[in-house]
């Protein structure tokens, strides 16, 4: 193989690196998203339980409590405190 082939076999095969990288970067990014969004939601749900003393409400520090946090934003922390209110 000469000096020639190595060259062009590279530039495919970084060709081609670079088409997988472009296909799977938008579901990454969402996925990526979607994990910091979650831990975001833990750390609500970690806040709201400190506050337990003084505005009586706790929620379970889980991951779905924290996904739909995660997920929805504010209004899905509204959701499970009225859920939780609602059903207990």
């Amino acid at each position: 193989m000469g000096l020639a082939e190595k060259i062009l076999l590279w530039l495919l095969a970084a060709l081609v690196l670079l088409g997988v990288v472009r296909l799977f970067a938008a579901p990454l990014k969402l996925a990526l998203k979607v994990l910091l969004n979650t831990l975001l939601g833990f750390g609500a749900l970690f806040l709201l339980n400190l506050l337990h003393g003084v505005t009586g409400l706790y929620l379970g520090l889980n991951l779905f409590n924290a996904l739909v946090i995660g997920i929805l934003g504010l209004p899905g922390l509204i959701l499970l405190v009225l859920l939780k209110l609602v059903f207990i």
